[in-house]
């Protein structure tokens, strides 16, 4: 998105903001100078403010087409066009955390600034131009996608701020599973000889410890009696046997342990392609009532006739929540890094098709459009638009926004 372009797109300014500016902290005031320095709302004949004095005028333009935002500066005596080779202009632009200095060169029938007009175009304005011996000042606000809101109201609206600082980016893909047995916890019980069931010591259910007496049996040749042990830890998922029943070698019982279970996922290629053994997993139920950690383990050299790729996770089931059969989702961590900056995610608000979060300077908010990169669940990398160390709105941030766009003013340049 081309952040440069966004506020010539933006219909707001804040009228309303600028008045309750202007109670709460005073006039901005005109450091002296006439009423004629005061704003002037006309507009000259190529759309730009136009700042009048007299015979001499001004017209001050925002030239964005193909190139990055620049100030043209036209100018006029008695109605007519001058040569801009026969003015000297400076333009100062205080804005809410910097100023910006511009000096003029000639370019056609205009003067250019030496420097890009970043976004926002929110700043106030302190032009001085110089004609035939004659200096002539004007001070000016051009405020957008600003509003002031005092201390009470904020804690009243429940607006929260946080500084804008470095983070830490665990980027993620979301996968779906289901949960299985892993292949080497599961022990199956046989008796090694025809035999008779003489007693049986667990039922279905029953937790064990390897070596534990399963079973007393005898064999039906030898007519020795023995006991059969547990070949494993876990619990009794299958039972088939009771006392006086002919063993031969079918199963009669089955032993799972469940302390650690599989996560079987399902992949798309672009999905495998950014896994590997190792990445470290986030699995939860589908009603999000339980989640665990733990890590990738396998994942599958060849597609599935379905072009499905087959990975798989660790995780643990001491608590015995993770049933097989069950059906998950899995949030596995394919990258880590970390941002110069990064804002909340609860921060940004969208408006006219941008996405933005609002800064704030004491008292005031001001509206700055974001390039954003990598995210996560609670952070998402800001590669434009935000400086570190930025105080900024991360909790109803909307109010902000409606308090904006309630003014209902064009955007001018």
């Amino acid at each position: 998105m081309n952040i440069s372009k966004f506020f010539c797109c933006l219909a707001v300014v804040a009228s309303s903001a600028i008045s309750i500016h202007a109670v709460a902290g005073g006039s901005h005031g005109h450091h002296g100078k006439e009423d004629t320095h005061k704003e002037n709302q006309k507009k000259g004949p190529k759309g730009g403010k136009l700042l009048e004095q007299g015979h001499f005028a001004l017209e001050v333009t925002i030239y964005e087409n193909g190139v990055p935002p620049e100030m043209r500066v036209y100018a006029y005596e008695n109605g007519e066009l001058i040569r801009p080779s026969d003015i000297r202009l400076n333009v100062t632009l205080t804005r809410t955390d910097a100023t910006d200095n511009l000096s003029f060169s000639m370019e056609g029938d205009y003067l250019v600034g030496d420097i890009s007009i970043y976004e926002p175009h929110s700043y106030e304005v302190e032009v001085s131009a110089v004609h035939e011996n004659k200096t002539f000042n004007w001070h000016y606000d051009s405020f957008e996608g600003r509003t002031a809101i005092n201390e009470r109201m904020l804690s009243l609206s429940g607006i929260e701020t946080e500084t804008a600082q470095p983070q830490v980016i665990n980027e993620k893909q979301t996968l779906f599973g289901v949960i299985e047995v892993p292949t080497h916890q599961t022990f199956t019980v046989v008796t090694p000889y025809i035999s008779i069931v003489e007693d049986v010591f667990v039922q279905q259910g029953d937790h064990v410890k390897k070596g534990d007496a399963l079973l007393k049996v005898k064999n039906v040749n030898s007519l020795q009696s023995y006991i059969v042990k547990s070949p494993g830890k876990g619990e009794i998922t299958f039972h088939d046997v009771s006392i006086g029943n002919r063993t031969a070698y079918d199963p009669v019982m089955k032993i799972t342990d469940l302390s650690k279970v599989w996560v079987n996922l399902s992949a798309f290629p672009e999905n495998v392609e950014q896994m590997k053994k190792g990445q470290a997993v986030s699995v939860y139920d589908l009603h999000h009532h339980e989640k665990e950690q733990g890590e990738i383990i396998y994942v599958a050299p060849a597609m599935t006739g379905g072009h499905i790729a087959r990975a798989r996770a660790l995780i643990d089931n001491s608590e015995g929540h993770w049933r097989p059969g069950m059906h998950v989702k899995s949030d596995i961590i394919i990258n880590t890094l970390s941002s110069k900056v990064a804002v909340k995610k609860s921060a940004l608000q969208s408006f006219r098709d941008f996405t933005v979060v609002f800064a704030k300077f004491g008292d005031t908010f001001e509206m700055r459009p974001l390039e954003l990169g990598k995210s996560d669940d609670e952070y998402v990398e800001v590669l434009a638009g935000l400086t570190p160390n930025t105080e900024y709105a991360t909790t109803n941030s909307y109010v902000i926004k409606a308090d904006i766009l309630k003014s209902g003013a064009s955007h001018d340049h």
